[in-house]
């Protein structure tokens, strides 16, 4: 299975479960994330996972950019983690 690298770019959560800078490697088993973020990140996972491309912009990549549904308060990167 391809593994996702995820990242977090920009933290203000109100829980402070994460910080700018985290990472994460998705394999089989999801991350400790909060399930609001896992919700919207995960069908850009799979679609990774099983050799998508992604619309980014005016091209594509193995790559997305998501924000938590509760005012964008955490911002996440995710691609194919390298070595895969």
């Amino acid at each position: 299975m391809k593994k996702v690298k995820l990242t977090i770019t920009e933290a203000n959560c109100r829980s402070d479960h994460f910080a700018a800078g985290d990472t994460f490697i998705v394999d089989d088993l999801c991350p400790p994330l909060c399930h609001e973020l896992w919700n919207i990140i995960y069908p850009y996972i799979f679609a990774l996972q099983n050799g998508a491309e992604l619309d980014a912009g005016d091209d594509h990549a193995k790559a997305f950019d998501a924000c938590c549904p509760d005012g964008c308060r955490v911002k996440i990167h995710g691609e194919l983690a390298e070595n895969d």
